[in-house]
């Protein structure tokens, strides 16, 4: 558009017999005042073009910036692109930003991405039935991908913690749950807590073992005597039932559609 409005201009003042020659000092007085006061306009505009032609980013993906703001690109215009958080917060970000440093494009080319989901069980849990649980868990969630060669659901054993085991969920959402990652990581988790709870499966929270091989040399019940700690009048808490499936909000957030990207007409105001 901009092309075709200087080619116009340019067309239109030969016609009318204009020398554009007898322009020149005039207009090379107007790029020094350009290059001096304009700078900052000129290189977001000189910016925004290199975003247009360069189609690493289009309007409807869903990006994040280095300073952790992200959200769907809903246009990308002469001084900055305008991009809408999940909490329907719009931003102008100036285009320069995604020039010079690093932007995370996280549906370029319309393709899913895999997630990690982190998670921990306690010690002496079950591995193989806390895999079960969460992979069958993970496949349940309405917004998960179908499986194949190159994308399956996995849980991944990544560390041995302080508390307990810690796991990973590898898994593959749809791209409309991309677009909203916080609900995403909100519904698998909320899905895993489920299932390990269901599973009867202990996910640990902080405590302190502390063990006496003797005190005032004593042993045994007879120091636990000297603590007044008798553990025959504790009473052991009744193992709790299994518990049943929960309402998962994330899961139903990321079911509502996302809104379109604006069209241009009601972008041009009114």
């Amino acid at each position: 558009g901009y092309g075709v409005v200087i080619v116009a201009v340019v067309a239109g003042l030969s016609t009318i017999g204009l020398n554009l020659s007898s322009l020149a000092v005039f207009a090379g007085a107007i790029g020094v005042g350009v290059g001096l006061g304009l700078q900052g306009i000129v290189k977001e505009f000189v910016s925004g073009l290199v975003l247009i032609f360069d189609r690493v980013m289009n309007v409807g993906d869903y990006v994040e910036m280095e300073d952790g703001k992200r959200g769907l690109v809903q246009e990308i215009g002469p001084r900055g692109v305008r991009i809408r958080t999940n909490d329907n917060v719009d931003l102008l970000v100036p285009n320069s930003k995604f020039i010079e440093g690093p932007v995370v494009n996280w549906t370029l080319n319309n393709q899913s991405r895999r997630i990690h989901v982190p998670f921990r069980v306690a010690y002496g849990s079950d591995r193989e039935r806390v895999r079960e649980v969460v992979l069958e868990a993970a496949r349940s969630v309405p917004f998960t991908l179908p499986e194949d060669e190159m994308r399956k659901t996995q849980v991944w054993l990544v560390g041995f913690g302080e508390m307990g085991l810690e796991f990973e969920l590898l898994v593959w959402p749809q791209l409309d749950a991309v677009k909203r990652p916080a609900a995403m990581h909100a519904a698998y988790t909320w899905a895993i807590a489920d299932a390990l709870e269901c599973a009867g499966i202990e996910i640990p929270h902080p405590q302190l073992d502390v063990r006496f091989s003797s005190l005032f040399g004593q042993q045994g019940e007879d120091a636990l005597r000297a603590l007044r700690l008798d553990r025959s009048h504790v009473h052991e808490p009744e193992p709790h039932a299994a518990a049943a499936p929960t309402t998962n909000d994330a899961a139903a957030d990321l079911a509502r559609p996302l809104p379109p990207p604006a069209p241009p007409e009601s972008r041009q105001g009114g």
